[in-house]
């Protein structure tokens, strides 16, 4: 694997993460496979990814087989810790504090008796698939379910309606942006049921931002994180939760608009992803979840640098 392969890999799949989905009525097919007739096909991804039109594009097999032995080396962390540095040394330095969020992540839907569930959930192996490799490969035995709550609308008499419970399968991705550039720092992917508060404890915090402001919603409002937050020399800037039984004090819901309107950027990075990239895992386990997750945050951070890059020749 050298280094030239490896760099050619990299600037394929971060095409492939970036690649607009398909136009309504056309064929979808999966985008390793679409990702070399998209490369040939266009200059402007040939000079991407180091190409001349006389050279050899990677097959959808060399992709994928160079995809697990980077999988299996634990190396999409290292690639994402670059690419950032690259970015700070552009001159991008993570600034005014930082964002805390997670979304969800769709991945194909399994389905599984109630008893099978249940030996997921336990960390074993339903006994009747042992002996059915075939189907065994298909099963996702990472991805979780969780349930989404949406806010009802108001009905047109003014009486408003209860919260919407959407069933959701498959992962969650948790970030932390500069407020600055908009940049993701720091990244970390999980099954969906994963609570969000708990993960701002496992990496989430940028030390390297220049501001000691961190914004998140309320379900990063615990006694622990912001005893975390205090001991990391961090400024809590997180929502504060309604009191139980009792409406939102004035204050409280002043404050927390006023750190809506900060929190809110971090949706405009969802949108990109999840919107005009398309981002859904199609492939199985937590592994490849997060190797395609993080190609994604990648593929992200690559097109805001080019904005920004664009912005200050403008300026």
């Amino acid at each position: 694997m050298g280094g030239s392969l490896a760099l050619l890999f990299l600037r394929l799949r971060l095409l492939g993460a970036a690649a607009p989905r398909p136009r309504p009525g056309e064929a979808s097919f999966p985008r390793p496979l679409k990702l070399r007739d998209l490369v040939q096909d266009q200059l402007s991804w040939m000079r991407f990814c180091g190409l001349g039109p006389g050279d050899a594009v990677p097959d959808a097999n060399t992709l994928w087989d160079f995809r697990e032995a980077l999988i299996a080396a634990g190396a999409f962390d290292d690639l994402f810790q670059r690419l950032d540095r690259a970015i700070s040394e552009a001159g991008y330095l993570p600034m005014s504090g930082q964002i805390v969020d997670a979304t969800l992540v769709s991945a194909p839907r399994q389905r599984n008796t109630e008893a099978e569930k249940q030996t997921i959930k336990e960390g074993k192996v339903p006994e009747d698939w042992r002996d059915k490799p075939a189907k065994l490969r298909q099963k996702d035995r990472d991805a979780r379910w969780t349930v989404k709550f949406s806010k009802g609308k108001v009905r047109e008499d003014g009486t408003p309606q209860g919260d919407i419970a959407i069933p959701h399968f498959g992962y969650k991705n948790h970030v932390s942006i500069d407020r600055k550039h908009g940049i993701i720092r720091r990244a970390l992917v999980t099954d969906a049921a994963a609570a969000d508060g708990t993960r701002l404890r496992e990496g989430l915090i940028d030390p390297a931002n220049t501001a000691s402001d961190v914004w998140a919603d309320s379900a990063y409002r615990s006694e622990a994180n912001e005893a975390f937050l205090a001991e990391a020399g961090k400024v809590s800037r997180i929502h504060r939760k309604k009191p139980k039984g009792k409406p939102m004090p004035r204050a409280t819901a002043r404050a927390n608009a006023v750190k809506s309107r900060i929190c809110s950027r971090v949706e405009h990075v969802f949108a990109e992803m999840k919107g005009r990239m398309g981002l859904v895992i199609r492939t199985i386990d937590l592994a490849r979840a997060r190797a395609a997750i993080t190609l994604a945050n990648m593929a992200y951070n690559m097109k805001r640098w080019s904005w920004l890059d664009r912005q200050a020749e403008l300026a």
